[in-house]
């Protein structure tokens, strides 16, 4: 059987940052790898799911937002993907920046904390979701790349 394209990347020498993982057409495969694979601890389930329900919200509100996909966790927990369409690197770096910027910042309840919203919603926690969205911010904030 074929590999899936993302078990072809060399894990062991994977990084955290922004990589594009994959062209399909007019779609783009971001992986925001925020952890180091098999090195560093992973993204519990509370910082993964809040961040997903944060960063999901705002990229989907953004100047890119007809252009946003997908955006949701990886299984190894060690990041998330984001797919956008007719995507240019630079322009989905600086919207995942200000996503990231307004997760750190917001106030108030995480978007989509009700059981009628979200299948999970007891496993949010908006502090544990602003320390990794500065952890990640700092790291894009230092990657210029977008190859693995």
């Amino acid at each position: 059987m074929q590999k899936i394209t993302s078990f072809t990347v060399d894990h062991t020498k994977l990084e955290c940052g922004i990589y594009v993982s994959r062209v399909d057409g007019d779609i783009t495969t971001y992986d925001l790898r925020h952890k180091k694979p098999n090195v560093d601890m992973v993204l519990d389930n509370e910082t993964m799911h809040t961040l997903e329900h944060m960063l999901a919200t705002f990229l989907r509100n953004s100047e890119i937002a007809e252009k946003v996909i997908y955006f949701g966790p990886m299984g190894c927990q060690t990041g998330f993907y984001l797919l956008i369409r007719n995507a240019d690197n630079l322009e989905t770096k600086k919207v995942l920046i200000k996503a990231l910027k307004d997760t750190i910042n917001h106030k108030g309840e995480v978007f989509g904390n009700s059981a009628v919203e979200c299948g999970n919603h007891k496993t949010l926690n908006l502090e544990k979701a602003q320390k990794e969205a500065e952890s990640y911010l700092k790291i894009l904030e230092n990657t210029t790349t977008f190859n693995y």
